[in-house]
C-alpha cells in the first residue's frame, strides 16, 4: 500500500480489498461501506474516483506479488476476454456489443485480461477496457467518462499484444502463451510471437491458412480428413465443468524448412461423440516437444474461464458501480490484486497439506563399524 501517500485512501483501498473477499451478496459502494464500518459510500467513492493514485502502479505490485509466490519459469500466459452487463450509455465504453459471458449481443462493457497460470495456481495479472469506435470517434463523450484524449481505438488483439509484450519486458517467468480463436486467428500476433521466440499454442478457425510442403496458403481443415485413423490419439486436456474433457487428438506438421531446434504444428481437436465438430490450434515450439505437451497447453486456456468464475464469484470482478474509465481500472486492479491474494494463500495451504500427507524423504545412515 505504499502506492497511496495518505492514510485514508490506503485504508479505504485495505477496506475495500476486504469487503471484495467478504462473504456479501452484493459487493458495491453501500455493501462495502457498510462492511468497513463507514457512515456511508462517500470514502468508496472518493476511492475509485477522485483520490490520486496510480492503478497501473498498483497492478505492477500485484503482479510482482504473483510473480514472488507463483512464479514460474514454465508458466502458461493466457488471454481472453469476459463482458459486463450494464445499463444505460454512460459508463466507459459500454454500448451493444457480444458478450461471451451473456452468450448474445447485450449493452456491456468488454474488459481484455491477462492470466498467470501455474501448477501451483492461477491468477489475473493484467487488464484493459476495450473502447469501440462508438466512443473512441466521440471525444467529448470520452472526455465526460475520464478518458484521455492520448487513448485511441486499439483491437482487442492489439490489447492483448501489449499485455504480452509488457510480461516479456518485465521479465515475467512463463513459457507459453495461448488464447482462442478470437485472438490466435490473428497470423500478425503469431508472426510477432513466433519472431521473438515465444512458444504458443493458439486456437484458429477453420478458414485459417499455413504454409505446408504443398502450398503457401493451406486451408487447416484441409489437412486432416485424409489422416490415417492411428494418427488420431484420444486424450484428456484437463478437468472442466462437467468432468475430464476427452477428444480424439491429431497433429500435422507445417513449414519443416524453418529452424531445426523449432517445430510449427496444426492441432485438430475432435469431439468424441459428435465427430464433424473439430477446433484447430497453431503451434510454435521447440522441436522435441510432445503431442501431450501440446494438448496441456491447449488446455490449460480454461484456467482463464475459472479465473473470471472465481473472481467474480468470490472478489466482487463484476460488482461495481464506476462509469469512468478510470474507476473501471482502479475497481479492476483492487479485485485483481485480492483474487491474488486468495489464489496464493490456497497455494500455501495445498503445500502444506502436501508437506503433511508427503512421506518424508528417507536418508541412508551409515551401519556402526564394528572393530570385534
Amino acid at each position: 500500500m505504499h502506492r497511496f501517500n495518505r492514510e485514508e485512501p490506503r485504508q479505504s483501498a485495505l477496506a475495500y480489498m476486504r469487503g471484495l473477499i467478504a462473504p456479501l451478496e452484493r459487493k458495491n459502494g453501500w455493501t462495502l461501506a457498510e462492511e468497513a464500518g463507514h457512515a456511508g459510500p462517500d470514502r468508496i467513492h472518493r476511492l475509485l474516483n477522485r483520490i490520486e493514485w496510480d492503478a497501473d502502479e498498483v497492478l505492477d505490485d500485484v503482479r510482482d506479488y504473483v510473480v514472488e509466490h507463483l512464479g514460474d519459469p514454465d508458466a502458461v500466459l493466457i488471454v481472453d476476454d469476459t463482458g459486463f452487463l450494464k445499463k444505460g450509455v454512460r459508463s466507459a465504453g459500454v454500448q451493444r456489443q457480444y458478450s461471451g459471458t451473456a452468450g448474445r449481443t447485450e449493452n456491456s462493457q468488454i474488459g481484455v485480461f491477462l492470466v498467470y497460470a501455474t501448477s501451483r495456481g492461477r491468477t489475473l495479472i493484467d487488464r484493459r477496457l476495450y473502447l469501440p469506435t462508438s466512443w473512441t470517434d466521440d471525444r467529448d463523450r470520452c472526455r465526460r467518462a475520464g478518458i484521455d484524449d492520448s487513448v485511441a481505438f486499439e483491437t482487442k488483439v492489439a490489447m492483448a499484444k501489449t499485455m504480452v509484450r509488457r510480461a516479456i519486458t518485465d521479465k515475467v517467468p512463463f513459457r507459453w502463451v495461448t488464447a482462442d480463436a478470437a485472438y490466435g486467428f490473428s497470423k500478425g500476433w503469431r508472426s510477432e510471437l513466433e519472431q521473438a521466440d515465444v512458444f504458443h499454442v493458439m486456437a484458429t478457425t477453420r478458414h485459417d491458412t499455413v504454409v505446408t510442403r504443398w502450398s503457401i496458403d493451406h486451408p487447416v481443415h484441409e489437412l486432416f480428413p485424409g489422416l490415417p485413423r492411428q494418427k488420431w490419439k484420444r486424450r484428456s486436456c484437463g478437468e472442466g465443468a462437467h468432468g475430464r474433457r476427452v477428444y480424439d487428438w491429431a497433429c500435422v506438421e507445417v513449414r519443416p524448412w524453418h529452424r531445426e531446434d523449432r517445430r510449427r504444428w496444426v492441432l485438430a481437436r475432435r469431439s468424441v461423440s459428435r465427430p464433424e465438430e473439430i477446433s484447430y490450434y497453431i503451434a510454435y515450439c521447440p522441436a522435441g516437444t510432445t503431442l501431450d505437451e501440446l494438448i496441456r497447453i491447449a488446455g490449460s486456456r480454461w484456467a482463464v474461464e475459472e479465473c473470471f468464475q472465481t473472481a467474480k464469484q468470490e472478489c466482487g470482478l463484476d460488482d461495481y458501480q464506476v462509469r469512468r474509465y478510470p474507476g473501471w481500472h482502479r475497481h479492476m486492479t483492487l479485485a485483481m490484486a485480492a483474487h491474488a491474494c486468495l489464489t496464493v494463500l490456497r497455494a500455501r495451504q495445498l503445500d502444506a497439506d502436501k508437506a503433511e500427507t508427503d512421506p518424508p524423504s528417507s536418508s541412508t545412515t551409515a551401519s556402526p563399524r564394528s572393530d570385534a
